[in-house]
């Protein structure tokens, strides 16, 4: 492989880039708007149920009747949590965002209240503040729950509280949460349209069948272009995070990891344009292919809200997109410093960019059938 030949393609597609305003300044405004207009105005949506952990360490028939009435809500899925540990590292052990602690005791308490007006209870709820949507969701179900329960047991009376705790150390907010995933959003939609424009498009030219008669080789050429989408990847993630921090103050951790996310990142969804820009053979069909592809999964993947807020076959959908395990990768390495969710959504990301990538390579052709 003659490198040098990859490194002059590659200096010639970053000047080409440049040479138009009108596709840098598109490609420099796209995320910045997103992030200003969504971290600015918006506001969660979805239905569906919202999965709470309870540990119950009373373990009384009192306290049993309490998540009974959590579960009939209809709103939540209750699951229980059985562990001989400290719940703060089984919750950071296990990734979960919102669990809720019934005290030993609990039973006890109750009855007291009854005749002892000083007497009070609370139950212990912790969240993942950067999931501001479910929070408020759950906040909202529990405090009902709650009201109820004191209305039954004193008139209204506060008996049964809540203490709240956050999951993470760091002040995090929805913003926090939401940069890792327009990150990953970004970056598939300058690799995925990227791709595609570029092979249609030189394919539509005759330019690809030009190819052949120059002394690069199809690898060198693809490997030029990898090394382009990976350097837009790197000025869009740079952009995300600088205008995040510069108009939100947002509190991200850049390391190792999330730099291999992203180069996996960029390199599947590049797989993804080679192989549709294969089968496609019109730009405004490439786009509309892309756009049915990229869309969906930038709604169902966790983007902008957490795919636990969705229903449950939605739930499913979600795990089988790549564009998830991107996310949960970013958000993993750069915010909840979770090295080991971090190193395992990061291993699948890598598995679908080997899967994509090569299936990619293998599909581009430079002759027309």
């Amino acid at each position: 492989m003659n490198l040098r030949i990859v490194g002059v393609d590659f200096l010639y597609s970053v000047r080409s880039w440049t040479r138009s305003r009108g596709t840098v300044f598109w490609s420099l405004l796209f995320p910045v708007m997103l992030i200003l207009l969504f971290g600015a105005i918006f506001s969660g949506m979805g239905t569906g149920k919202y999965t709470l952990y309870v540990q119950d360490l009373d373990n009384t028939d009192v306290s049993h009747t309490f998540v009974t009435i959590l579960n009939q809500t209809g709103v939540l899925n209750i699951k229980n949590v059985t562990t001989d540990g400290a719940i703060t590292d089984y919750i950071k052990k296990n990734n979960i965002k919102n669990l809720i602690v019934i005290p030993q005791g609990y039973k006890n308490d109750l009855a007291r209240a009854y005749a002892d007006p000083t007497v009070t209870v609370n139950l212990t709820y912790y969240f993942d503040p950067t999931d501001q949507q479910t929070n408020q969701v759950l906040q909202s179900v529990i405090s009902s729950v709650l009201e109820g329960l004191n209305m039954k047991i004193s008139q209204g009376r506060t008996v049964v509280g809540i203490h709240q705790v956050s999951t993470i150390t760091e002040n995090f907010g929805y913003i926090d949460f939401f940069i890792p995933g327009m990150i990953g959003f970004t970056i598939m939609q300058q690799s995925i349209y990227g791709s595609i424009e570029r092979n249609t498009k030189f394919r539509k030219d005759g330019i690809l069948r030009k190819l052949l008669t120059t002394p690069i080789t199809r690898s060198e050429w693809i490997l030029a272009k990898m090394l382009f989408m990976l350097f837009l990847a790197f000025i869009s993630t740079t952009v995300a995070i600088g205008v995040g921090i510069l108009a939100f103050g947002i509190k991200v951790s850049i390391n190792l990891l999330t730099i291999i996310i992203v180069i996996a990142t960029s390199f599947l969804f590049s797989g993804i344009g080679m192989i549709i820009g294969r089968f496609v053979k019109e730009e405004e069909t490439a786009d509309m292919a892309a756009g049915a592809i990229s869309f969906p999964m930038m709604f169902l993947a966790g983007t902008f809200i957490a795919v636990d807020a969705m229903p449950s076959f939605m739930q499913v959908i979600a795990h089988a997109l790549p564009l998830f395990y991107v996310n949960e990768g970013l958000r993993n390495a750069m915010i909840y410093l979770n090295q080991t969710e971090a190193l395992i959504n990061g291993g699948i990301v890598l598995i679908f960019a080997a899967i994509f990538f090569i299936a990619g390579v293998i599909l581009t052709k430079w002759k027309e059938d």
